[in-house]
């Protein structure tokens, strides 16, 4: 995954931002696609970034799709999808709010995709309206979800019993993930950033403990064989899953001795005190320090 400047305090700002210098050619974004069980395939970025994998879940019964990258990318989306199937989508789940994975919403949604969402999701919608390059606007009518859950609901489709739970206070308040029981498939949306420092979005309604909370429901759904689709980063395993918990548990462990020392945020981040995580976990958009704040202002609250 290409590094993404800072843009503001959300992951959605950062889809309008791309990397590139003076010094380097901008790269080809596209999208590649892989079968990863039969009839169900990820769509991920090559070249830049281009928002969260995609889940494609395909058969005689139609199209179920998982996320939907940027409104700039709709067409290389689209070239995608239709170099798996000339079948149009009948639905799309959002497994949460930000721009880079319900960017093309209202596109999907004008050609008849039925938007399935957590009800969370919907009202952030309604009440915050959406992301673009000149700042929020209304939500249109067609990028809104139009079926809503609270807790779980499931897709029986594709000869899949596929399940859509809510895991609370999170990645954001209204995060959905997607568990495929007998293909052995789990796309996780941003409760998991494969490899690399999650972004907990606190001004959403995501938490450091909810997110380990998560995290570990996702691993009681797996074994050693499960394919997991992570938000970001390439498919995962269990084993994948586990480092990604165990880090952010001790992370938790390592900032609540700051806490209860009563040192500010500021003193913490001149500590440096997840260096020992930096080489492996750090990257453009959660840097070490901004991992460091945004675990300290979780904890805190």
């Amino acid at each position: 995954m290409n590094k993404l400047q800072k843009c503001g305090t959300a992951l959605t700002m950062a889809l309008f931002c791309f990397v590139t210098t003076a010094e380097e050619k901008k790269p080809e974004i596209d999208f590649a696609n892989s079968e990863v069980a039969p009839g169900i395939y990820m769509i991920s970025g090559v070249g830049g970034f281009t928002g969260g994998n995609i889940g494609l879940s395909i058969g005689e019964d139609g199209v179920v799709m998982i996320d939907d990258s940027m409104p700039p990318l709709h067409e290389k989306m689209k070239k995608a999808i239709a170099s798996i199937t000339d079948k149009p989508v009948d639905f799309l789940i959002n497994t949460h709010v930000h721009g880079d994975h319900t960017g093309n919403n209202e596109n999907m949604g004008k050609v008849g995709t039925r938007i399935v969402a957590h009800e969370n999701l919907r009202i952030n919608m309604l009440t915050k309206g959406i992301a673009t390059p000149k700042g929020r606007v209304k939500a249109p009518k067609y990028a809104l979800p139009v079926i809503t859950f609270s807790h779980s609901m499931s897709f029986h489709l594709n000869g899949e019993d596929a399940k859509i739970f809510h895991v609370e206070h999170a990645h954001t308040d209204g995060d959905a993930v997607i568990h495929y029981q007998n293909a052995n498939v789990i796309h996780t949306g941003d409760i998991f950033f494969n490899g690399m420092f999650p972004y907990i979005d606190i001004d959403n309604g995501g938490s450091v403990d909810g997110y380990i909370r998560a995290q570990e429901k996702v691993l009681s759904l797996s074994d050693e064989n499960t394919k997991i689709i992570p938000g970001h980063g390439p498919l995962a395993s269990m084993t994948d899953l586990q480092a990604a918990v165990d880090m952010l548990k001790d992370v938790k462990s390592i900032m609540m001795k700051t806490i209860k020392s009563g040192k500010s945020e500021e003193d913490v981040v001149k500590m440096n005190p997840l260096k020992k995580y930096h080489d492996k976990w750090n990257w453009g958009f959660i840097t070490t320090e901004r991992m460091t704040r945004q675990v300290y202002k979780s904890l805190k609250k």
